[in-house]
């Protein structure tokens, strides 16, 4: 394909069908062509600075992929929460370096990984922290609160230290009680003394 069916393919799928990301399977079936054949194009796209490579064997235009969109290419079992999710939802002042993600599975020395979507860390956490939501890439900031207290003591940090919370009164009280079990008493009083609402320690 020209570099300009190939523009307008990225284009209309993001801004039809809100697709930003494709794999090699993908895009080969756009093509009509076969893998060889289509590696030698996406190297022709990269080097003119049309597409990114942002995962393996994972491609999309150069710019606008949110987070989100990439997680679940890295990682299927893996959601986006805490310090990011906070942030995004205009709960804290300071702009996160890294897009925390809890997962079921380790990733060992990959636990950190750069893309042109942004910086991911990988956390590995138990059973009862373990909660996918609904969508299942991106927390409720109720449950990214418990997740970036949770992250803190594990680290030995004290979660007011590191940030400056805002607006904390539009997190809905019975969203919180929802996932306040599968959390340690440590983090549940922690959360308790950053939103100054009583937690039930079990």
């Amino acid at each position: 394909m020209k570099t300009s069916r190939w523009q307008h393919f990225f284009k209309e799928q993001k801004e039809v069908y809100g697709k930003n990301l494709f794999t090699i399977s993908e895009l080969t079936n756009v093509a009509n062509t076969t893998n060889e054949s289509l590696n030698v194009e996406l190297s022709r796209l990269r080097r003119r600075n049309i597409i990114e490579r942002y995962a393996r064997g994972t491609y999309g235009l150069k710019h606008g992929v949110p987070p989100e969109d990439l997680v679940h290419y890295i990682d299927a079992k893996a959601y986006i929460t805490g310090f990011y999710v906070l942030h995004r939802n205009h709960m804290i002042t300071q702009v996160p370096s890294k897009i925390t993600c809890f997962t079921n599975r380790r990733h060992g020395s990959l636990r950190e990984r750069t893309t042109p979507a942004g910086r991911y860390e990988f956390v590995c956490v138990n059973k009862s922290v373990y909660a996918p939501p609904i969508d299942g890439t991106m927390a409720e900031p109720e449950q990214a609160l418990f997740d970036f207290v949770y992250l803190m003591r594990h680290k030995g940090v004290n979660s007011q230290s590191v940030v400056t919370f805002r607006n904390l009164h539009k997190l809905r009280e019975s969203v919180l009680l929802k996932f306040a079990p599968g959390y340690p008493g440590t983090v549940k009083n922690q959360v308790s003394r950053i939103l100054q609402v009583k937690i039930p320690a079990k």
